[in-house]
């Protein structure tokens, strides 16, 4: 087998399935673990990243109506990496590179003619689907079932020592602000609370951009602060890193799930390596 992953969750799940030493390509995203740093870069994003969250999104914006697509796929790198398999996502052209990216930059002259893998991470059940896709399609599927039960039981032990039901709010982007969708509100259900907006008096809240380490969220904070609304926020406050935790639907699920309890219940569960207390 020869993997190119374009996308940084199925690199995880390629690795966390012991097939790491198949991957031989990887997307501008892809950086964990760490032994995949020397792998051939296959993609870029279509505009500089480093802008402000308000940047950011109207750059997105502006690039999907022009061009359709965020990212550029390098057609000449990926076509020398001979691939057996490409895996990909198409749940959202915004946080990865998509099928439709993908078909485009393969074409007719492809000489490997690569399986093409695409995941469709919309929930937490979807994640482990997308496991057994990837084990399936390289032919470890026990070995996927292995791992996905092992992640549920981690799971399940966070979940069975949550002591009461709390409110907590969490934040996947802050100018415009969005509240976290998809798998985010399953695993806070799983931290034992119920997924409230920021303004809606929560007993938390956690802010994790899509693609922002920590330092980079707390650079962007001040959109929330300069809201007249935020001077009613009177909980804790946590920044996590969105880009390792919460906007990869892959097996580190499991630490997502822990900062969320560690933010909801922090009397029970120690403070998390991808987060900080804000305020």
């Amino acid at each position: 087998m020869r993997i190119v992953s374009l996308i940084a969750s199925a690199t995880e799940m390629v690795h966390a399935l012991d097939l790491g030493e198949f991957q031989v390509g990887r997307s501008h995203e892809c950086d964990y673990p760490q032994a995949i740093a020397s792998l051939p870069v296959c993609t870029r994003p279509r505009f500089a990243v480093d802008g402000s969250s308000a940047e950011i999104d109207r750059l997105v914006r502006e690039t999907l109506r022009d061009a359709g697509s965020v990212y550029e796929v390098f057609e000449d790198v990926l076509d020398s990496l001979r691939p057996t398999h490409i895996l990909t996502q198409t749940q959202c052209r915004v946080c990865a590179v998509s099928l439709e990216d993908v078909e485009r930059a393969m074409g007719e002259r492809f000489v490997s003619r690569p399986r093409v893998v695409a995941l469709e991470p919309n929930s937490l059940e979807d994640i482990w689907a997308d496991l057994r896709r990837v084990g399936e399609s390289c032919g470890v599927v026990d070995r996927a079932e292995s791992l996905i039960a092992h992640l549920q039981k981690q799971m399940r032990e966070v979940s069975g020592r949550v002591p009461r039901r709390k409110r907590i709010a969490v934040i996947e982007w802050i100018e415009p602000l969005m509240h976290a969708g998809h798998w985010t509100p399953q695993l806070v259900d799983m931290a034992g609370c119920d997924a409230v907006r920021w303004d809606e008096k929560p007993d938390a809240i956690v802010v994790a951009p899509c693609g922002f380490d920590v330092p980079r969220t707390r650079e962007e904070m001040h959109w929330l602060t300069e809201k007249p609304e935020w001077n009613d926020v009177t909980v804790p406050v946590y920044m996590a890193d969105g880009n390792q935790y919460f906007n990869r639907p892959g097996p580190r699920v499991v630490e997502t799930l822990k900062i969320l309890a560690a933010a909801a219940h922090p009397e029970r569960f120690p403070v998390h390596q991808g987060m900080e207390r804000f305020q």
